[in-house]
């Protein structure tokens, strides 16, 4: 019997070191007061901001402060046209003003562990633009996660020959915000990550979406699934080495 017991703990231990991940990203923040609902959720929570907006050093503050890990919303030129607001990068931009460009916001945003793509179905399919983003991430120490807008991406490729520690967007919670569908993509979001055994996923400070998570992130855990900061899903040894650019500076 004692043995049974035993035997019943260790497979219990195993089987919770070998739990699903998730990392959830909430990105477009820091243009709208009703963004700091992101402030309610976990810590695990990762918070990703856009440059130069009027909450977003705020909140990035606040974030960091309450736990969550910061990452850069990075605009970047879409298919559509669509307007990318103060630090957007385009195809029609130098090396040089790419680069700078892309240093500042970084420094718009304190605590910045990493980026991902805000749009960009259009820049990320572009080799040069590509390489010089993610040179400038990998000098400034920050991982990226590609937003996965384009099927016809290249930064993932880039940044794998480059070294930045790369993680892609699986899902998306909320194209929709009807409770049907955030529903419908919450459990999906479950069934892969029991599947693949981690899986990232994006989603917005819709104040539908927000109501939705705080009422159903606890359902995680009753599936056997951690919440964790995107860093975490980072294959290891690398990390530990993405942490808050040195450059980044409370103002």
């Amino acid at each position: 019997m004692r043995l049974l017991y035993s035997l019943a703990l260790l497979a219990l231990s195993i089987s919770q070191s070998h739990a699903a991940q998730i990392a959830l990203i909430i990105d477009d923040i820091g243009y709208r007061h009703t963004d700091q609902a992101v402030l309610a959720l976990p810590s695990t929570v990762t918070l990703s901001v856009l440059p130069h907006t009027p909450l977003g050093e705020e909140l990035a503050n606040a974030g960091h402060k309450k736990g969550h890990e910061i990452m850069l919303h990075l605009p970047m030129q879409a298919l559509n046209g669509k307007a990318l607001g103060l630090g957007g990068l385009t195809n029609t931009m130098t090396e040089a003003q790419i680069r700078a460009s892309v240093v500042d916001a970084i420094n718009s945003v304190p605590f910045a562990k990493g980026a991902n793509n805000h749009m960009g179905s259009l820049l990320t399919q572009l080799d040069d633009p590509m390489l010089w983003i993610m040179e400038t991430l990998k000098q400034k120490h920050l991982y990226f996660i590609d937003s996965m807008t384009t099927r016809f991406t290249k930064a993932g490729e880039t940044a794998d020959q480059l070294g930045v520690p790369l993680l892609k967007r699986q899902l998306f919670l909320d194209n929709d915000t009807s409770a049907k569908a955030l529903e419908r993509q919450f459990n999906l979001m479950i069934s892969q990550a029991h599947t693949q055994g981690n899986l990232v996923a994006i989603a917005h400070p819709y104040p539908e979406t927000m109501r939705f998570l705080k009422a159903n992130l606890q359902r995680l855990k009753t599936e056997g699934i951690d919440l964790v900061p995107a860093s975490s899903l980072l294959p290891i040894g690398i990390a530990h080495k993405s942490g808050t650019n040195p450059a980044v500076t409370l103002r």
